[in-house]
């Protein structure tokens, strides 16, 4: 057995060598994991239902339930109007209702409110191309977890679980 051998693995390469290799793997490792992360976060921040209704009837009924929830409709955007208005004409439908809850809304803005661009709370309702409609919204538990302390508190929890309870009658029609 020559004197190569009988050494450790280790100590066959220098260390420059093992520095240089591991930096290279965990460049790579990084841009890998960047590249799942860019791919799937699109899909992890937007949550989409499709409703069993129609367009206005879904706009309708989502309305109706956001006042049933003890929520206020802070008002509704017909998309498709604001930008005709500016000689744009878009196809399919889209409306976005903005919604609050000024108890919620409070307790946040008292000690986040760089989270207000978030604010309100917003559902979109829309026609996919094959005239489905779909209503989407932030995933908002999502983004809370990001910010934690009192945003994790109210928007991941209380504003979820009134989400789900606004969203569980239209959708289970």
């Amino acid at each position: 057995m020559n004197e190569n051998e009988s050494q450790p693995v280790m100590q066959q390469f220098d260390r420059k060598t093992v520095w240089v290799a591991a930096v290279i793997g965990a460049l790579v490792g990084a841009a890998f994991c960047s590249i799942i992360l860019f791919s799937v976060m699109p899909s992890m921040m937007i949550v989409t239902h499709e409703s069993p209704h129609g367009f206005d009837e879904t706009v309708a009924a989502l309305e109706d339930s956001i006042v049933e929830n003890g929520w206020v409709v802070s008002a509704v955007m017909d998309l498709n109007k604001s930008m005709a208005k500016h000689g744009v004409e878009l196809e399919p439908r889209v409306k976005v209702v903005k919604l609050c809850k000024p108890e919620y809304a409070k307790s946040v803005l008292t000690t986040d409110r760089h989270v207000s661009t978030m604010m309100p709370c917003s559902f979109a309702v829309w026609e996919d191309d094959d005239g489905k409609v779909k209503i989407s919204r932030m995933n908002m538990k999502l983004m809370a977890k990001m910010f934690g302390g009192n945003v994790e508190k109210v928007m991941g929890g209380k504003v979820v679980a009134d989400e789900r309870a606004i969203l569980a009658k239209i959708l289970k029609d």
